[in-house]
């Protein structure tokens, strides 16, 4: 991983004492034949122990990117990489590929999104989970396997011992979620992401998965990252919800303030286009007219300007200036140029009831 430069963007300050994950300014670029793609640019956020922060934006939002940077997963080459992201207190931007090699799995692991090509086809689910055991703790195969038939069982997996010896094919999309899942808590990680864990499932399994994650996370007090365009799924875990839109952060704060009062108007968007069960509404889901930007030429000023409603009230600012993500008057953090009384106004007059 090569660094880059990193902007002064204002925003989270230090960490706190507490946090076991800090990003700050984070930069993902991709240098490619049509140009540079500015996957992430300039993302800060904290994570505690025993603490969910939900990552949620459009797909194209820079949300798995950020994942696979903190899990040190890209491709080396491919990726140019700027800022910081500290674990447990140690850098690891800059650091070798075989040093987090060593961190993954013991102190972060990782859920894919699609679980049938994230384990090897060859091998058995079993083979897999006793694999990477192995690799951090001084053990036998036998007491492996026997810890691979544990996992699979806590996850839910029934017949456990039998399954163990089965592969990837033979198991249906939840039950190689769960798998998945058994595998990437096999060594007691202090961090999992989780990288849209309910994607393509049924919704009584999608159910069953966040109850899977939030008891696991209960057990083995470990700071959990929900990544996702799914509201419904971190409305269930957040505690804390960090808003991506074209590789930024454009809105931060506690799970119960973004719902209940969300600030930025792409959040406003988002929650607009979200169905609701819990009540009637009045009115159609409203999508976010456009399309989101090409992350090779990010319009300037505000990227969200050419979607949103209310840039026309601000003038050209959010044309021409990049707003800081910093703290707001609201107590969020915020990259938006729309004053606090105005969005206050909005927030009563239009969004409130519509959602």
């Amino acid at each position: 991983m090569s660094a880059v430069a990193s902007p002064v963007l204002g925003g989270l300050g230090p960490a706190p004492a507490d946090a076991y994950l800090s990003v700050r300014d984070l930069q993902v670029h991709f240098p490619t034949d049509d140009g540079l793609v500015r996957s992430v640019d300039g993302l800060s956020f904290d994570l505690a122990r025993g603490k969910t922060l939900g990552i949620v934006g459009e797909s194209g939002s820079g949300k798995s990117v950020t994942s696979l940077s903190i899990m040190g997963l890209h491709a080396k080459g491919t990726a140019t990489i700027g800022g910081s992201i500290r674990l447990d207190g140690e850098e690891l931007v800059g650091a070798s590929s075989e040093h987090v090699r060593a961190l993954r799995g013991k102190k972060m692991a990782m859920i894919f999104q699609d679980p049938l090509s994230a384990m090897h086809p060859f091998y058995t689910v079993g083979h897999q989970i006793i694999e990477a055991y192995r690799i951090h703790n001084k053990v036998s195969t036998k007491a492996a396997r026997e810890h691979a038939i544990d996992m699979l069982a806590r996850v839910g997996i029934p017949q456990a011992a039998q399954r163990v010896d089965d592969y990837p094919h033979q198991f249906s999309g939840g039950m190689r979620q769960r798998a998945m899942i058994a595998m990437a808590l096999s060594c007691d990680p202090d961090l999992l992401i989780a990288d849209e864990p309910t994607t393509a499932l049924d919704v009584t399994v999608q159910a069953q998965i966040l109850d899977l994650i939030r008891d696991l996370q209960r057990d083995f007090n470990a700071a959990v990252i929900i990544i996702t365009h799914d509201l419904g799924v971190v409305a269930e875990l957040a505690d804390d919800i960090l808003v991506m839109y074209a590789g930024r952060g454009v809105e931060y704060a506690s799970a119960t303030e973004v719902f209940e009062a969300p600030q930025h108007p792409y959040a406003w968007g988002l929650l607009a286009s979200m169905p609701r069960m819990d009540r009637v509404r009045a009115e159609r889901l409203r999508p976010i007219p456009g399309q989101p930007p090409s992350l090779i030429q990010v319009p300037p000023g505000c990227p969200f300007h050419p979607r949103c409603p209310y840039a026309a009230t601000v003038g050209s600012a959010c044309r021409t200036v990049r707003p800081p993500f910093a703290l707001d008057t609201s107590g969020h953090y915020l990259a938006c140029h729309l004053p606090p009384a105005d969005r206050a106004q909005v927030w009563e007059t239009e969004i409130k009831a519509m959602l």
